[in-house]
């Protein structure tokens, strides 16, 4: 098993320059006093095409061979991950299929078709995506860029983690703990990378929603645990089957308590990102928030960098969120 290095997050972070945006780290002095505490969020909903999935899709869509100019390039992905390839793919000259689940929002699906991308839909509760794409490859014979199991896009994502490490030096802090909305682990592996190199005595939390757990059972056990919830979550961005392999080697043994969030608690985060932050989050993306808000981590006194890692929120989702 090959694993990204440090290295490759900075090699990565080379390739994006000019095409990722820089975002910033945004506070808010309501929730500073609220919790007696210095946050900092990493705005990456205001990233190319709204989250941090621009960073790892375009990284793996630019580390392709030259062959894939014919084949084209697959993909699996509830939306973020989709829109990040298909922009990716667009920008290169390589053509995109996604296959995307039928309940994904209509947003997401729109903006990957707009970026050129072909969608083929399944769906996520009677059909397995891991099986699905790896035959959808084939079929086509195009190489798949999986959203967390790739070792280019744990390497993108982990420029994230480069860049608040980074802003945090240059602002003279030093970050006691670090909240990353958690899936299949891409953004986590590839963020913790860069923190340790820089700040190796920060503690790592995973965020994921209430039911969908794996990451927090899986390092609390050592070893890759799925069996979630079947229960529908409005978290989609970051509700996996369980830990990617190369993001849990990445990270077993090197990360602190577990954290999650139950689908009111993210509406919450998501109204509190409108109205003091001034940022638009999707649920998923708004997660360690919520976290956050609900007192779900003892942050009293302490520096804390928490990731907002995506925008990508249909309007009645938006809605409801701000109709409390």
């Amino acid at each position: 098993m090959s694993l990204p290095t440090y290295a490759d997050i900075a090699a990565a972070a080379d390739l994006l320059k000019g095409q990722a945006v820089r975002t910033p780290l945004v506070t808010s002095q309501v929730l500073n006093d609220r919790l007696d505490a210095q946050i900092y969020f990493k705005a990456e909903c205001l990233q190319r095409t709204g989250s941090f999935k621009f960073r790892g899709g375009y990284n793996a869509v630019s580390n392709l061979p030259e062959s894939a100019k014919q084949t084209g390039v697959v993909a699996c992905s509830s939306g973020n991950h989709a829109q990040g390839v298909a922009e990716a793919a667009r920008m290169k000259g390589i053509h995109a299929t996604i296959l995307m689940p039928s309940d994904a929002p209509q947003s997401k699906k729109d903006r990957t078709m707009r970026s050129g991308a072909e969608i083929v839909e399944y769906d996520r509760a009677t059909q397995d995506r891991e099986k699905l794409v790896v035959e959808l490859g084939e079929e086509l014979g195009a190489p798949i860029i999986h959203p967390y199991e790739n070792f280019h896009v744990i390497a993108g994502q982990g420029t994230t983690g480069l860049e608040i490490a980074e802003d945090m030096e240059a602002m003279g802090k030093t970050p006691d703990h670090v909240l990353v909305c958690t899936g299949g682990g891409g953004l986590l592996a590839g963020t913790l990378l860069a923190m340790q190199k820089h700040f190796p005595k920060c503690t790592m939390h995973t965020v994921e929603p209430d039911g969908y757990d794996d990451q927090r059972r899986s390092h609390e056990a050592g070893e890759i645990v799925g069996d979630n919830s079947k229960a529908p979550s409005i978290c989609d961005a970051i509700v996996t089957p369980s830990p990617g392999e190369l993001s849990f080697a990445i990270c077993k043994g090197n990360v602190g308590e577990g954290l999650t969030a139950s689908d009111d608690e993210a509406l919450a985060a998501v109204a509190f990102a409108y109205h003091e932050l001034k940022l638009v989050a999707e649920p998923g993306g708004a997660i360690t928030l919520a976290a956050l808000l609900a007192g779900k981590l003892d942050v009293k006194g302490k520096t804390v960098v928490a990731t907002l890692s995506g925008g990508n929120i249909d309007p009645e989702m938006m809605a409801r969120a701000l109709a409390g």
